[in-house]
């Protein structure tokens, strides 16, 4: 009999307000909402994303135009034979989602026969497809950078916001346009390994050694933080705390002045980045300074700088040996399969690509429709710059449109204020997964990226999960490592994250990654073999465990943990209480 997990708690008054129309807009299957009692026969997972809880605007953008619109209008096109994409809903502020699955057997069959005519060509010109939708939306970029809010007539707003989403939802056809034909070419390699034998732990490791936007956006960084130490600077980052940092440096002077000149220049290049992936609710690094700050704050502490080209070398000659042992255990015919699954998914490399594409879409997309909310905030006189970003999209238009901010609106805005903290604070205690609980999924997305595989479905229904202490995941990333656990949120915190502390959270997105470079190990709740945490784990040689599923709620912020990442284990040595009374033992 099914395991169900109640939705009751999180059914009835959404935000403050909130009214069905407020989020009716076009979808391709199914669309986004607050959750209902009906929606209790399917399976809901909490999505890691956004640890934070999502705005009215932020909920109805990516609930919306990314979930509903983007996974589901590339599920269609491709199209996928088993599954029609992803749909969501909101517990309080926070997203869950769930795959549509196609279940009629001839709709399958026609399925199959589009995806065996529409993969080969999307192959064949990956490079082209990739190129033209990235340029496209380097062009629309460019066009928002060109734009002088301050000087746009206020009639305009309307139009510009109009177009700022729709940039976002056209970044999401692209994004998933891309995603889904390089998952089910990787998929139907990893498929043939395992059924040649081969392990499936290894076939990550094949296609690792490829540079990224990401991973270049981390070296400038981490040349900063040796600037920064060449410079003598290293005192006052260590007096400061990143929110106070800007304005210690500038104070400084002298070396200091010209040291902000290139982190200013950084920021042109690498800074328009958010803390979530396409949430209209956080500040870029150029908006706010105190991540990159703090992230060269704790950069300062290590006694040795990491070492990328070491790293980079080290993952192409385990690349290497890894297809090297691979091929030495089958046969003629079999290495000729292997060889061409190979082939096949370096020229289209997913997770290279799953990086790589952040930079152009998933950390930036979003700032448009930001930038252009603040202005709308300022000309009607609201109490705060985002004040807009607690509206839904109708609401917005209305406001911009002319409708009266004051009173209705700014009371209501206030409202949803309390009610994403309210939600934000609840989110530990947020169910990991909901509704009606299957042995395992099926959906390619789900397991590969999000870890939910029998393994960790299991371990988050487990009543005692809290009490383990030894827990299984998905072996990311090889290595043995030894530290204390920093439990975080979100990346607000990797402030928090010592050099050789280890890394416990939901999961991580790229605005996580320059944490690789200070950490001794990383342990996540979900991520599969191709999930974010486990390709940068690889790139950086950081021992990773992912797809633990409760990783968060069994360790605790200060435990001294062990996190094992070729056998895919974490042992928690000591718990943070022993440890604190251990060291009041010693003084």
């Amino acid at each position: 009999m099914a395991t169900v997990v109640p939705v009751d708690d999180f059914t009835g008054e959404w935000y403050p307000g909130f009214k069905p129309e407020h989020i009716a807009s076009p979808y391709i299957v199914d669309g986004t909402g607050p959750f209902t009692k009906e929606d209790e026969d399917k399976f809901w997972y909490l999505d890691f994303h956004w640890s934070r809880g999502l705005t009215p605007l932020a909920a109805f953008a990516w609930g919306h135009d990314g979930y509903c619109w983007g996974t589901q209008h590339a599920a269609e096109a491709l199209p996928l034979p088993p599954g029609r994409g992803i749909t969501s809903r909101f517990a309080g502020t926070h997203l869950y989602g769930s795959a549509i699955p196609e279940s009629d057997p001839r709709e399958i069959g026609a399925r199959a026969n589009r995806l065996g005519t529409n993969l080969p060509h999307f192959l064949q010109n990956y490079q082209q497809i990739w190129a033209a939708g990235r340029d496209e939306l380097e062009a629309t970029w460019t066009y928002f950078r060109g734009i002088d809010l301050t000087q746009e007539p206020t009639s305009r707003l309307p139009e510009l916001l109009t177009q700022a989403r729709r940039y976002h939802q056209r970044s999401m056809e692209i994004h998933f346009g891309v995603m889904y034909p390089l998952l089910v070419n990787f998929l139907g390699f990893y498929g043939a390994c395992a059924e040649m034998g081969i392990d499936t732990n290894q076939i990550g490791k094949f296609l690792q050694g490829e540079d990224t936007k990401i991973m270049e956006t981390d070296r400038e960084l981490y040349k900063l933080a040796i600037k920064a130490r060449q410079a003598g600077l290293s005192d006052v980052f260590a007096d400061n705390e990143p929110p106070q940092l800007r304005e210690a440096l500038s104070r400084h002077g002298g070396s200091a002045s010209q040291w902000l000149t290139d982190f200013d220049d950084f920021l042109q290049i690498y800074g328009y980045r958010q803390e979530a992936t396409c949430d209209v609710g956080l500040p870029s690094w150029i908006e706010d300074n105190q991540i990159p700050l703090g992230l060269i704050k704790t950069f300062l502490l290590k006694k040795e700088d990491h070492d990328f080209e070491a790293a980079a070398r080290n993952a192409i000659a385990e690349r290497e040996a890894a297809i090297d042992a691979a091929r030495t255990g089958l046969t003629k015919e079999e290495q000729a399969v292997f060889d061409a699954g190979l082939a096949s998914n370096q020229a289209a490399n997913f997770p290279w690509w799953q990086d790589d594409h952040n930079y152009y879409i998933d950390l930036k997309v979003m700032l448009p429709l930001r930038w252009t909310c603040q202005e709308l905030a300022n000309r009607v006189g609201a109490d705060h710059k985002d004040d807009m970003l607690y509206l839904f999209w109708p609401e917005l238009l209305d406001v911009a449109n002319g409708k009266p901010y004051k009173g209705e609106l700014s009371g209501l805005v206030k409202d949803r204020r309390q009610y994403f903290d309210h939600w934000q604070a609840k989110r530990s205690a947020m169910p990991k997964v909901m509704g009606t609980i299957p042995d395992a999924v099926e959906d390619p997305v789900l397991i590969e990226i999000f870890g939910l595989n029998p393994q960790a479905i299991k371990a988050v229904q487990n009543p005692d999960a809290a009490n383990a202490t030894t827990l299984s995941g998905v072996p990311a990333a090889k290595g043995v490592a030894t530290g204390i656990a920093r439990v975080l949120q979100s990346s607000d915190e990797l402030h928090r994250l010592e050099p050789g502390s280890i890394l416990v959270c939901e999961s991580t997105s790229p605005n996580w990654t320059p944490a690789f470079g200070k950490i001794a190990g990383a342990v996540c709740d979900g991520g599969g073999m191709l999930s974010h945490a486990a390709i940068v784990g690889r790139e950086y040689g950081i021992p990773t465990v992912t797809a633990v599923g409760v990783a968060t709620l069994a360790i605790a912020d200060g435990d001294e943990i062990e996190v094992d990442g070729t056998n895919g284990k974490v042992t928690i040595l000591k718990k943070a209480a022993e440890l604190a009374e251990a060291e009041a033992a010693a003084r």
